[in-house]
Formats: C-alpha cells, sequence, structure tokens
C-alpha cells in the first residue's frame, strides 16, 4: 500500500477565486502530511492541450507522488474522472479523461493502471455537478496521500482506452518544415513544434513564414545574442526550437500564439546580412 506526501496541483482555476484555497484544504482535511505544490493555476480557461503540454514539459521534473489536473470543460458530463498510475506505483495521475493526462503518462512511459473513480465512498458529497476539482478528484487525492490502495478508488480499466491528447507534428514538405507554435509563455516566446535537428542543415539564417508574411530569423544559443529589432531562434529548456526577442516579446511582434502555422526555410543568400530592423522615434525637427 503506497502512502503519497507530495502532490503536484495544475488548473485553470486562477486565483481570483476560492477554488484552489478550497481543494488545498480537502486534500490537507484527509491527508494533513501531504504538502502540495502548484504548477501552475494560470492556464487559459478550457484550454485542455495547453495544460496537457504544462504536464508534458514539466513531466520529468515532477516530484513522486499524485499529479491532479483539472481543466475540465465536460465537468458534469459523461466524460470519466479518472486515476492512472505510472512508474509502476510511484506516482498518480488524477483528474478528467478528456487528454489532459495523456501528454504525461506517455513522457513517463506509459500507464501501468487505470481506475474511473466511480467509488463514491472516496467522494465528497456533491451539491452540483460542476466542480469535480473539490467533490471528486480533491478527496481522491487526499485518500491517495493517506494510503488507500489505487485499486480501491474505482473500476479497473485498460489504459489504453484512455483518451489520447491531439498534438499536431512538424513535417517536411519541400524546401521547408511547416509547424507550429505550441506555447506562447509570459514573455512572448514562441515554441515551435520543430526539432532543432530539422532545420541543422539551413545555417545560420532562416526564413520564417506567417502566412504571407516573411520573416527572417537568426539562429542564437541565448537572448542576450539578438540585436536590436532581431528575430531569434534559440533551442529552448525544453529542446524545441523557439522564436523569441531579447527583452521583449516575439509574440506582440509577430502578432502569432499557440495554434498558428509557421514554416522554415533556408535563407536565400541575397537576403540580405542581419534581417535587423531599428525602431525611429518621429517628432518636430528642431531648427538650427
Amino acid at each position: 500500500m503506497s502512502r503519497y506526501d507530495t502532490v503536484t496541483f495544475l488548473s485553470d482555476y486562477g486565483r481570483v477565486d476560492e477554488f484552489v484555497g478550497v481543494v488545498h484544504s480537502v486534500i490537507r482535511s484527509i491527508a494533513p502530511h501531504a504538502g502540495i505544490i502548484d504548477l501552475t493555476h494560470d492556464v487559459a480557461p478550457y484550454d485542455v492541450r495547453a495544460a496537457g503540454l504544462v504536464l508534458a514539459r514539466s513531466a520529468q521534473y515532477l516530484c513522486p507522488g499524485v499529479v491532479l489536473a483539472v481543466v475540465d470543460p465536460g465537468v458534469g458530463t459523461d466524460r470519466r474522472p479518472i486515476a492512472v498510475e505510472v512508474g509502476g506505483g510511484q506516482s498518480v495521475l488524477v483528474g478528467p479523461d478528456n487528454g489532459v493526462l495523456a501528454p504525461a503518462v506517455a513522457m513517463v512511459g506509459g500507464a501501468s493502471r487505470a481506475v474511473v473513480l466511480d467509488d463514491e465512498q472516496f467522494h465528497l458529497p456533491s451539491p452540483g455537478p460542476t466542480f469535480a476539482g473539490r467533490d471528486v478528484f480533491a478527496p481522491v487525492v487526499g485518500n491517495l496521500c493517506a494510503g488507500t490502495p489505487f485499486e480501491a478508488l474505482g473500476t479497473a480499466i485498460d489504459p489504453l482506452s484512455l483518451r489520447p491528447a491531439l498534438m499536431n507534428l512538424s513535417r517536411i514538405e519541400g524546401d521547408g518544415v511547416e509547424g507550429e507554435v505550441l506555447w506562447e509563455d509570459r514573455y512572448g516566446n514562441l515554441q515551435l513544434n520543430i526539432d532543432p535537428d530539422d532545420v541543422e542543415a539551413y545555417g545560420e539564417r532562416i526564413t520564417v513564414r506567417l502566412g504571407d508574411r516573411i520573416r527572417m530569423a537568426r539562429r542564437v544559443r541565448t537572448y542576450a545574442e539578438i540585436r536590436t529589432g532581431e528575430l531569434g531562434l534559440v533551442v529552448d529548456s525544453y529542446g524545441m526550437l523557439a522564436l523569441v526577442a531579447d527583452r521583449a516579446s516575439a509574440a506582440g511582434e509577430l502578432r502569432i500564439g499557440a495554434g498558428d502555422p509557421v514554416r522554415l526555410e533556408s535563407a536565400p543568400d541575397d537576403n540580405g546580412a542581419d534581417g535587423v530592423t531599428v525602431a525611429v522615434e518621429l517628432g518636430t525637427r528642431r531648427q538650427p
């Protein structure tokens, strides 16, 4: 029987309302010893895809224990509440079966067991069906931390029956790579679903096609190597290519975000040396 000491909590609840605090309190009322790590609660409302990517990026760095992910636009419907065991019981992921858990499960080598959380003795009485984070997932997490056996939480299901996440893959098309923006971070850096190896042969300067717009970018190792007005391509902290600017928002400059298509191509030789633009401030001309 496993007893978990750490809960990692992800949601789209934000911090304005009491939702996060209530979930914390329900867990701690059942398992006072459990420490709760708030991974983030600023996922855009209802954005299951973004939440799944957060878990996928974080999975290899998370402390073993219980991971609670609640981004649940289908709450109250027939979507299944589930718990998924990974690492032979080292960790358990709890949340809705809507694809939010799938990327993290894949990142850590797949599920060993899964259950539907249909044993109501481990739930709270519910005034209504719209706060499963409080009434279903939090008490289940608390009971797991308190030592309740995984298999006691509900009906066993085939892990292969879990809903997968739908993620687009980059592809080679002609003389370029077709991809998309996976993630815009708070700095405006744009992580792409493109592996750095796919553009290794393109050299330092790369053409970036955004629909009918074209920009030039330079491959760099750090943000500080990017010159004023220049667009950079770096290998980010997760090993993916990212479009960036130095101390500025690439997302704001390019007016694109998560899900938008991006095409990378080798830059032609006659396209200029730097592709640098400099902001100019216009004002009243002084007389001599």
